[in-house]
């Protein structure tokens, strides 16, 4: 390793300006030849720092829209020759190649140019950066002697390291390599991700999303660490959080009060956000170790929350609540009344906040929807993919299969129980019912979740019951392999059911139902959650 020395000449070429001209003028103030290129070169320029333009500095212009601006062997090699090396020096000043020693490169936003709606192919092609890889990675090899400074984030303490010492010692120079080859390593993994969705040349993204394309052949994933957390599912794993930086979703939302969030907060904020998210009308869902212990919709967010709350108020103490619309002060003043972690919200009221104000602990998090996307799952030795489960009851495939029709309120209160039960781990059973005196507020009663065996899920989902199962109806994850679970559902006093259907008993398991005089639809729909 060489001993560090003095930078002379940057090369700066930044997409993302952040802070760019404060950096360039502390350098500057160090004596250190600033040479740039295009926008950066007018900013700098603008705002009064020396600077010279790459076309100075290899003895072409810009060319080709700017396709072709550094990929030049005065600018290469200035950053790959090893200082130590004598066949490298001499070749240098052979050619008049002089030294750059610091490079600082952010690239063109490929990601955010990808996320535009209705983006055109060649727009997306276009922002695919050639130049800016090439000399990040350049510098980061030869990281001995060159500092490439890819974030905004490390420029106050490289300037100060610099102020301080005259030059950067070897391992700070190659912390910024190890993150220079992870930035480069993101940028590929979001290109070919973006662009396996596209089946044509010329295609768009949406068109890739409307054809419904398979999976890609091989899996390109790219997160960032938002923070190290403070254990895992339990004290003895360690556990960190990353994020795609698409700024939206349980990962980017923006934490407004409260402790650390912890792994299985956000594990718990995740499938209340879910559930939550399947309503239109105000919707509360109150989650303890991933199932709703109570989820209700009503006219209010506050009776939501109130009727979420009635449906087992004891699991309910120190779960995570998600609901779909902003928390007013109404609803802040029944929540605060009860012990639980966390929040997830898309907006909170000023009032709001100020009642959660006096709960110092209590995790309050602004949440903004994200598409539903790809699930990922990992298994020794490799990751399971899967569509996201967000298909709705479909109308045409729902059938009332029992001698009875079901009433207009039972209706009602069975596509609620379907949609919640989707988001119980299986085998799940949902008792549900329309509040009383209501025509569209529902709640759930009782919840049969993660059993393996189904009728046992019937026992427990009523057993659980707080408020009376008599009147309720049931929803089935799954198929009822026997009439068991059948006659412990109308034992129970609930008086309809909706299932999926495709038992090799369904004959049975109907016969059942007419014989207890419940209405029973089928939905030809799974919802398994494992």
């Amino acid at each position: 390793m060489s001993d560090p020395i003095a930078p002379q000449r940057a090369l700066i070429s930044v997409t993302d300006k952040t802070g760019i001209v404060e950096f360039a003028r502390r350098l500057a103030a160090l004596s250190i030849e600033i040479v740039s290129t295009g926008g950066t070169y007018r900013l700098l320029r603008d705002n009064g720092i020396a600077a010279i333009e790459i076309s100075d500095l290899t003895g072409f212009p810009e060319m080709l829209d700017g396709r072709v601006k550094t990929l030049h062997p005065k600018v290469h090699g200035g950053i790959l020759h090893v200082r130590a090396n004598e066949r490298h020096r001499a070749a240098v000043t052979e050619h008049d190649i002089k030294p750059i020693d610091i490079v600082v490169v952010n690239l063109y936003e490929f990601e955010k140019t990808a996320a535009q709606p209705n983006v055109s192919f060649d727009h997306l092609i276009e922002n695919i950066d050639i130049g800016g890889p090439a000399m990040i990675r350049s510098a980061a090899k030869n990281f001995q002697d060159v500092a490439i400074i890819t974030s905004p984030l490390d420029y106050a303490e490289i300037a100060a390291e610099l102020e301080s010492h005259g030059a950067l010692s070897t391992n700070t120079k190659w912390r910024l390599a190890q993150t220079a080859f992870r930035t480069t390593a993101a940028y590929d993994s979001a290109i070919t991700s973006v662009l396996s969705c596209i089946p044509t040349a010329g295609g768009t993204i949406e068109q890739a999303s409307a054809r419904n394309q398979v999976f890609p052949s091989r899996l390109q994933l790219s997160f960032s660490k938002s923070a190290d957390l403070r254990y895992g599912e339990n004290p003895h794993q360690r556990a960190a959080v990353y994020s795609d930086g698409s700024g939206v979703g349980v990962a980017n939302a923006r934490q407004l009060q409260g402790k650390e969030l912890s792994y299985n907060n956000l594990v718990d904020l995740q499938a209340a956000w879910d559930l939550a998210q399947e309503f239109t009308t105000p919707a509360c869902a109150i989650i303890k170790h991933t199932n709703p212990c109570g989820t209700a919709v009503a006219s209010s967010l506050r009776e939501a929350y109130v009727r979420a709350l009635e449906a087992d108020p004891v699991s309910a103490f120190g779960g995570v609540i998600g609901v779909n619309c902003e928390i007013d002060v109404d609803t802040a003043e029944e929540m605060a009344k009860l012990f639980v972690e966390a929040i997830a919200a898309p907006a909170f009221s000023d009032a709001a906040l100020a009642r959660f104000g006096g709960k110092k602990n209590l995790r309050l998090l602004i949440v903004q929807p994200k598409a539903p996307e790809t699930q990922w799952k990992q298994i020794s030795g490799g990751m399971l993919a899967q569509d996201a489960d967000s298909i709705g009851l479909d109308d045409s495939t729902l059938k009332v299969v029992s001698e009875r029709q079901p009433t207009e309120s039972e209706m009602v209160a069975l596509r609620f129980a379907w949609t919640v039960c989707k988001h119980v781990k299986s085998n799940a059973i949902v008792y549900a019912r329309l509040v009383p005196g209501s025509t569209d507020s529902a709640q759930t009663v009782g919840v049969g979740a993660g059993q393996m065996s189904r009728v046992d899920s019937c026992r427990i989902g009523a057993a659980k019951a707080v408020l009376p199962v008599q009147g309720s109806v049931a929803a089935s994850d799954a198929f009822f392999p026997f009439p068991d679970g059948v006659e412990e559902i109308a034992k129970a006093g609930a008086t309809a059911i909706i299932q999926p259907g495709g038992s090799v008993r369904d004959s049975e398991v109907i016969a059942a139902a007419n014989a207890l005089g419940l209405a029973m639809l089928t939905t030809g729909i799974r919802h398994f959650r494992h």
